[in-house]
């Protein structure tokens, strides 16, 4: 059990063999809840190095071995207009090329093309970092995309990106301007510890910071303000 007095909060943490429990009290007074059970895998959020088993032009998308019994499903709009950079970096740390994980003076590659195909820019047996966005069910494996989104508690880092995003559903009397700023002002100092200007910030409304699918689909519930 870790406390604060000073914020008079408590994590307490139940272990068992199979499960681990987490909770987060605020004054006695229970605020969060978490259970991480050792059986589950495949989760929404889970990020995993897979490879393409194999391309389908008739559905501009792709099946991929993530581990899973069934293939994961891999659509060309889920790759994301920065994958060819994501590909070019886990290459390099997979062959020993890259050894500094910082992405200050990385190179990117161009964005891919909004309409392009599937065959052009993924093949067979290559590998691919992907996140589960919908899990499997019956007969279907999941559902995955290659544009990473790793939550935090107010935050929502989203790797080979550069801009801020808030959370329409932030309550603000007046606009989202110095929220922004704000955003900005900690972007900039998150690049001069880490030499990186290279990844985004999205400001989360309720505390937690989510990002929200439905069947499948990723739904863009921020506003964006350009750096």
């Amino acid at each position: 059990m870790q406390k604060n007095d000073k914020m008079n909060k408590e994590l307490l943490i139940r272990s068992s063999s199979n499960n681990v429990d987490f909770a987060l009290l605020k004054d006695g007074k229970l605020i969060e809840f978490h259970k991480d059970n050792d059986n589950t895998k495949f989760l929404v959020g889970d990020i995993y190095l897979a490879k393409i088993r194999k391309t389908m032009p008739a559905l501009n998308a792709a099946f991929v071995n993530v581990g899973y019994k069934k293939d994961a499903f891999l659509h060309y709009h889920d790759l994301g207009p920065k994958v060819s950079t994501l590909h070019k970096f886990i290459k390099g740390i997979s062959s020993g090329k890259i050894k500094n994980f910082s992405l200050n003076n990385y190179k990117f590659e161009e964005e891919i093309d909004k309409n392009g195909a599937i065959a052009d820019v993924l093949s067979p047996n290559q590998s691919v970092l992907i996140q589960i966005v919908k899990e499997p069910i019956s007969t279907k494996g999941p559902r995955v995309t290659s544009e990473l989104s790793i939550a935090g508690r107010f935050l929502v880092l989203v790797p080979f990106s550069n801009r801020i995003s808030i959370s329409v559903n932030c309550s603000c009397d007046n606009d989202i301007e110095p929220i922004a700023f704000s955003a900005k002002y900690l972007k900039e100092i998150l690049t001069a510890n880490k030499g990186s200007n290279k990844s985004s910030l999205k400001i989360s409304s309720k505390g937690l910071a989510h990002v929200a699918f439905e069947d499948g689909d990723y739904n863009s519930n921020y506003y964006l303000v350009e750096i």
